[in-house]
C-alpha cells in the first residue's frame, strides 16, 4: 500500500528563486515537495528563509514575463522564480547577478539611465564617473556581511538634499531594522552633509542600531570584478 502512495506521489522539483528588486543576489534552489509542502503557503514560508528576504515571502513570479504563481502545481522543474511579499514584480536581468537595467526612466535631470553595474575597488580614483557628469558610491548593509554592496550613483548638477538621500537609502538598502537613518564611512565616522561623499568610495547604511564593524569591504568586494559602467544620454 505504501509503495503504491509512493508511485503516486509528484516528483519533487527543483527551482531558482530571486529576491524580487534585488539584482545582486544570486538565487537559491528550493526543492518543491508536495509531501513536504502541504500548502502553498508552508512553501512560501520554506522559500522566506531560503532567500533571506526581509519580509514574509508572499508572490511568486515567473522570471521572464512577471506572471504570478497561484499553486504548488504551477511550478516547472528547473525554472526560475522571483519571490516578493505585496509588492509588484520588479523586472530586472536577475540572471546576469550585478546587472539592473533601467528602460525608459528619467530623473529631475532629464537624464535617462540605460544601465549600471555594481562599483568595485578597481574602479576607484579614475574620475571617468565625472566627466558624465556624475559620481557614484557603493553601499553595505549595516551587520550584513551575506549582500554585496550597491551602488548609488548621484547628480553633480542637483544639489544633494540630505533628508531624500536618506530615502533613497532606505528603499535601496531595505535594512530588517527599517528606515536608514545614517550614513557611515567604513571606520564607523558618520557622514552628516553630502558634500563629505567621495566619489567611488564605500559607506555603510545604518538604522537606529548602532554601526557594525565589520570586514565588508575585504569580504563582500570580490577583487576581480570588472568597473561599473554608467550609460546616460541627454
Amino acid at each position: 500500500m505504501s509503495s503504491r502512495g509512493l508511485a503516486l506521489a509528484p516528483p519533487a522539483k527543483n527551482v531558482v528563486v530571486y529576491r524580487n528588486g534585488d539584482p545582486f543576489f544570486p538565487g537559491r534552489k528550493v526543492v518543491v515537495n508536495q509531501r513536504r509542502f502541504l500548502t502553498f503557503e508552508a512553501f512560501l514560508n520554506e522559500v522566506t528563509k531560503s532567500v533571506r528576504a526581509p519580509l514574509a515571502v508572499r508572490n511568486l513570479y515567473t522570471l521572464r514575463h512577471g506572471h504570478r504563481v497561484a499553486e504548488l502545481g504551477d511550478l516547472q522543474d528547473g525554472c526560475q522564480y522571483v519571490a516578493a511579499g505585496f509588492e509588484k514584480f520588479k523586472r530586472l536581468d536577475y540572471l546576469n547577478h550585478g546587472r539592473k537595467e533601467f528602460r525608459g526612466t528619467r530623473n529631475s535631470d532629464g537624464l535617462q539611465w540605460l544601465a549600471f553595474f555594481p562599483t568595485f575597488h578597481s574602479c576607484r580614483n579614475t574620475g571617468s564617473s565625472h566627466a558624465l557628469g556624475c559620481f557614484y558610491c557603493s553601499v553595505f548593509r549595516n551587520g550584513d556581511l551575506l549582500s554585496p554592496p550597491f551602488p548609488l550613483p548621484l547628480s553633480k548638477s542637483t544639489p544633494l538634499q540630505w533628508d531624500a538621500l536618506l530615502a533613497t537609502l532606505t528603499e535601496k538598502a531595505d535594512l530588517r531594522s527599517g528606515a536608514v537613518n545614517k550614513l557611515c564611512r567604513l571606520d564607523g565616522t558618520q557622514v552628516s552633509a553630502g558634500e563629505e561623499l567621495v566619489n567611488g568610495d564605500y559607506y555603510v547604511a545604518v538604522g537606529n542600531e548602532e554601526y557594525k564593524k565589520l570586514p565588508y569591504f575585504e569580504l563582500l568586494v570580490p577583487q576581480d570584478s570588472a568597473c561599473r559602467t554608467l550609460w546616460y544620454v541627454d
